[in-house]
């Protein structure tokens, strides 16, 4: 790997220390962190080519095949990466050219991975390029469906504790964990001219667009959020079994993931749920805290 190619690999896996949850902790076995990494480098990277956030100079679209000045054209890239992807699946061929792409290959192969949660997380990067509103509470669960929910099953592949109730607490914790994102984010999104808190809700609260757009969140924008709030910790409660589903170090792994939407959520209470000035972020105590909190109730409810 020569420095540059090791250097745009190590951006976007780097990215994984800002998480609100733990990617690949160190005590897991080096088999799972890899494999979690290479999913995570994957999400990353599609995430990064549909909010416009790769790094300059060009690289990813040669990598995809295409010209520097494609890196601007996110549906081109999208529709580029979506080609590569399907090269990790082809046995046949030569593989695929972008580096996180073909750092996926022998994840996928050790598992039996499938395409369809990979072709969702770019599914739901190209509804980011049409879609900026969401009418329904309905459709952002649509949308998560997309976006959040098919890293969970892909930990679960990856792990081998795949079944239809893990599956679906799962996708109750991937979701909770992507409202939680937005909330901390309705700052960040609102750049992007995005905004995933339901348009129904913002009438309910009577907030406006405006209101988005102030330093500082009034009374009505910190009802909304705390409201969102509660949907999303509702949502954690139910995917939380899950954790006592499994065992060893994968029972501490998926705590974590709890526990990072737990903290978050915790941040934004603290924070008296005006995320507008920034995205408010939980500490390492906080989450450490909630990991126990999250061990001990699994203890209790056995």
């Amino acid at each position: 790997m020569t420095t540059a190619l090791a250097d745009r690999t190590g951006d976007t896996l780097g990215k994984a220390a800002h998480e609100n949850f733990p990617v690949a902790p160190f005590f897991l076995p080096r088999a799972w962190r890899t494999d979690l990494m290479a999913v995570y480098g994957y999400a990353r990277l599609v995430d990064d080519i549909g909010d416009g956030d790769l790094a300059p100079g060009g690289a990813d679209a040669r990598y995809l095949g295409l010209g520097p000045a494609a890196a601007e054209d996110r549906p081109a890239m999208l529709d580029a990466f979506e080609a590569d992807l399907l090269r990790v699946f082809d046995t046949a061929g030569t593989g695929p050219r972008h580096p996180l792409l073909a750092a996926l290959r022998p994840t996928v192969r050790r598992h039996d991975l499938t395409p369809e949660p990979f072709l969702g997380l770019v599914e739901a990067n190209r509804q980011d390029q049409r879609v900026r509103r969401y009418a329904t509470y309905a459709d952002l669960l649509a949308y998560c469906e997309l976006s959040a929910n098919p890293v969970g099953r892909l930990v679960l592949g990856i792990t081998g504790t795949t079944s239809p109730e893990r599956v679906r607490r799962s996708d109750e914790i991937c979701t909770a964990l992507q409202i939680a994102e937005h909330l901390q984010d309705v700052t960040e999104d609102l750049g992007r001219d995005r905004i995933y808190l339901p348009a129904e809700d913002m009438k309910r609260f009577r907030v406006e667009e405006a209101d988005l757009r102030a330093p500082h969140a009034g009374a009505s924008v910190r009802s909304l959020v705390a409201f969102e709030a509660e949907r999303a910790r509702d949502l954690l409660d139910r995917g939380t079994p899950l954790v006592r589903s499994v065992h060893g170090r994968l029972r501490l792994l998926l705590a974590g993931f709890v526990a990072g939407g737990r903290a978050a959520l915790a941040a934004v209470g603290a924070a008296g749920f005006d995320v507008l000035p920034g995205p408010p972020r939980p500490t390492r105590p906080r989450l450490l805290r909630e990991v126990g909190a999250v061990l001990l109730r699994d203890r209790g409810e056995r």
